[in-house]
Formats: C-alpha cells, sequence, structure tokens
C-alpha cells in the first residue's frame, strides 16, 4: 500500500483553500494510507481532515528537517506539497535526505523541484513552467485537471425554481475574508430592491462576530457557515460575487455568472485571465465602481 503525505496548512491569514483542494486530491488516491501534516494555526480547519477519515500530524514549525523527519518515521513513498513557504530548495533537500517522490500543487509558477506538478485552475498556462520543473517532470495543467468536490457533479444539471419577484445573490469572498469587505458588499446590496443573498462563509473568519451582528435581523440575507451545499447555493442563484480564485473554476462549470473582486496578492494570476478574457473583475473593492456592476448584473 501506498503511504502518501499531504503537506498543507490553514488559517485566519491563509485562508482554508489548500486544505479543501487538497481533501478533494486526496480522494483520487484509491487504497492509499493517506496523512496530512499541518500546523496548529489560529482559525485552522484541521477538524475537517479528521472528519474526511485521514490521519493527521501535528507540526511544530514549518521547518524542513521536521518534515523530513516525519517522512522517514511513516515511510512515505509520495509527497504532496500544497504550501506557498515550502519552496524549490526545500523541495530539493526533502528529495535529497528522504528519497520520497514529490507532487506539488502550485498556481503561482514558481520554481519546484518535483516529480509531479499540478495547476487545476482555468488560468493555467503550461507553457509558463518550461523552465520552472526538472525535464522528468510529469506536467498536469489546466482544466482537465480541475479539483471539484462530488457535489458540483450532483448539482450542475438540477433545475430549481427561481422566485420571479427577487434575485439571488451567491457571495463568497473566501472562508476567512480576510479583507473584511463582506459587509461593505451586503451594504451596497441593501440599496437594491427584490435581492436576496446566499452569504457563505465559515467560522475561521476572524469578522465573524461583526457579520453576524448585521446580517442580524436582515430578512433578505441567509448567512451559510461551514456549508456543505456550495454547488446548490449556487444553483439556486442568479449570480455570484467572489474572488478571482479557485471559486472560479467552480462557478464556471456551474455556468453561473459572477463578479470577481481581488482582495490578495496571490489571486493576481486568475484576475488577469478573467480580465484577458472579459469576465467582469474588479482590481479591489469600490463602492461607486461595485454598484455600476451590480446595476448590470440587475438588468
Amino acid at each position: 500500500m501506498q503511504n502518501i503525505l499531504f503537506r498543507a496548512d490553514s488559517s485566519s491569514i491563509i485562508g482554508l483553500g489548500h486544505i479543501m483542494r487538497d481533501l478533494v486530491l486526496a480522494k483520487e488516491f484509491k487504497n492509499a494510507n493517506i496523512t496530512f501534516a499541518t500546523q496548529n494555526l489560529k482559525g485552522n480547519i484541521n477538524h475537517k481532515i479528521v472528519e474526511a477519515g485521514y490521519n493527521l500530524e501535528i507540526l511544530k514549525s514549518n521547518n524542513q528537517k521536521e518534515l523530513a523527519k516525519l517522512i522517514t518515521k511513516l515511510n512515505i513513498n509520495l509527497l504532496v506539497i500544497d504550501h506557498y513557504r515550502i519552496k524549490y530548495e526545500q523541495e530539493k533537500y526533502l528529495k535529497e535526505k528522504t528519497g520520497v517522490k514529490i507532487f506539488a500543487v502550485d498556481d503561482t509558477y514558481e520554481k519546484h523541484n518535483c516529480d509531479i506538478l499540478l495547476n487545476h485552475n482555468i488560468s493555467a498556462n503550461p507553457k509558463k513552467y518550461k523552465t520552472k520543473i526538472p525535464p522528468y517532470c510529469e506536467l498536469r495543467c489546466g482544466t482537465e485537471y480541475t479539483l471539484l468536490r462530488e457535489e458540483f457533479y450532483k448539482e450542475k444539471n438540477k433545475k430549481y425554481k427561481k422566485s420571479k419577484r427577487h434575485k439571488t445573490v451567491f457571495v463568497a469572498i473566501g472562508g476567512t475574508d480576510h479583507s473584511n469587505i463582506n459587509i461593505s458588499i451586503l451594504k451596497v446590496l441593501k440599496k437594491f430592491k427584490n435581492i436576496r443573498v446566499s452569504l457563505v462563509t465559515t467560522k475561521a473568519n476572524k469578522n465573524l462576530k461583526e457579520l453576524k451582528r448585521y446580517v442580524k435581523n436582515r430578512s433578505w440575507i441567509d448567512l451559510h457557515l461551514d456549508s456543505k451545499e456550495i454547488a446548490k447555493l449556487m444553483r439556486k442563484s442568479s449570480f455570484a460575487i467572489v474572488t478571482p480564485s479557485s471559486i472560479a473554476n467552480e462557478l464556471l462549470f456551474m455556468d453561473l455568472s459572477f463578479l470577481a473582486i481581488q482582495t490578495a496578492n496571490n489571486q493576481i494570476r486568475m484576475y488577469d485571465y478573467l480580465k484577458k478574457n472579459s469576465y467582469p473583475i474588479l482590481k479591489k473593492f469600490n463602492t461607486k465602481k461595485f454598484k455600476k456592476e451590480i446595476k448590470k448584473r440587475l438588468k
């Protein structure tokens, strides 16, 4: 049996995306003994790893020596790295020390010392990896490899009766909303009649208390915490407001129109791709520009 170790983190600052997509990727390894190695950072979702039935090892740091010891201890055959702070030099060290095969998950076109590289985004450009990976590396790049949870395949062709009296807006500005713009978005949407909002976030959102106070007694807003029905909420919505991140893969798969607002530097590649392909997008949240875009959506 193959022993596979996933190295990724989640927190209120890092976000939850790395762990969430790795949980999808892990399902592709049938009959393997899978372990996740993560740090116990504030706002993490390590509990989701345990709930999914995988082994969990807590690391004290992001030190390469600590990880190498764990690889040896668990007799790991394949190391899946989905971490912006583990780069080429660390990968080289781990291969030299343990001989482990490395599977790198990348969406920022960094240089890697790996055996397999995956960029599953719609924006993925294989040409950009020409000088970034070893000649023997297997490159998995583009929509052919997009990681989608099973719920999206189940919901894609379902039909739900939508209200003629109002439009439902799906809002997802990351599980942690580190930019804290959810309330700013809601304040603009409040100015429009006949709008309902399905807002999704998680308990890892450090601004959750403030958000809950705002949402309270506003019947036109439905707040969904740690929802397991994201695909269903998308299918029931008229359009979406999101970040230019991996959620764009899901929205395009579900054929739901959207407006994307950049909130972090690691979203720049997806932002550039969406802009180049004429998708509605904002470089940052701006009340005036945002309101103008909502008017277009409602028409």
